[in-house]
């Protein structure tokens, strides 16, 4: 059994200058002032935007995400309807045999310290859960059929796509102190990442 952390990887070639070059385009439909477009106008025009409310404008562009997270995380994550997402099937995919090797791969949880009691109690049940699985698909069990013993805590990867002002919508939610710690650490981060390259959509949260 492997224990990692959350991470992530931005799968969308980001060219900041071009997706605010865009938005400023489209918005600019709207009052057809796109006479006063010029080589360094798009900055402002996208923090005018967003700070007026006039968020449609920045629906016009996408960013997709691959997420390395639990199995937790991901139940609440594909609750946001206004993103497409592609997740790793625990019907297909064996863990008897899967694509990091014999074993479960389990995210560690950040709210347990290692050597903890809790995290030792945690640790016995990753292990029991792993060892079930290997006896089930050992003893002939398919991969959709040994699943039924996979614990939350397991490593999944899930690509999600979403025009900006959705991703703004995560962002609000999944950071505030109601939300999961797990998906706070994950968005927290990538957030982080998302303030660093386009600090005029993100930079206000």
């Amino acid at each position: 059994m492997k224990i990692v952390s959350p991470s992530f990887e931005i799968l969308t070639p980001l060219e900041p200058q071009e997706i605010l070059a865009r938005l400023e385009r489209a918005g600019r439909t709207c009052y057809r002032s796109e006479a006063r477009i010029t080589p360094d106008s798009a900055a402002a025009f996208v923090r005018t935007i967003i700070k007026s409310g006039h968020h449609s404008v920045i629906e016009h562009e996408s960013i997709s995400v691959r997420l390395v997270c639990d199995r937790g995380v991901t139940h609440e994550l594909v609750r946001h309807r206004l993103a497409s997402f592609s997740q790793e099937s625990t019907r297909y995919v064996n863990y008897g045999r899967g694509p990091e090797g014999r074993g479960l791969v389990v995210i560690k949880p950040l709210f347990f310290e290692e050597g903890s009691e809790k995290y030792n109690l945690w640790l016995k049940s990753m292990e029991a859960a792993e060892a079930a699985y290997l006896a089930l698909t050992a003893a002939g069990a398919t991969a959709q059929e040994a699943r039924t013993v996979l614990p939350n805590s397991l490593k999944t990867e899930i690509v999600m796509t979403a025009n900006l002002r959705e991703w703004r919508h995560v962002f609000t939610l999944r950071c505030s102190p109601a939300s999961h710690p797990q998906m706070r650490e994950i968005m927290h981060l990538l957030l982080a990442r998302f303030q660093e390259l386009l600090p005029e959509l993100f930079g206000d949260l």
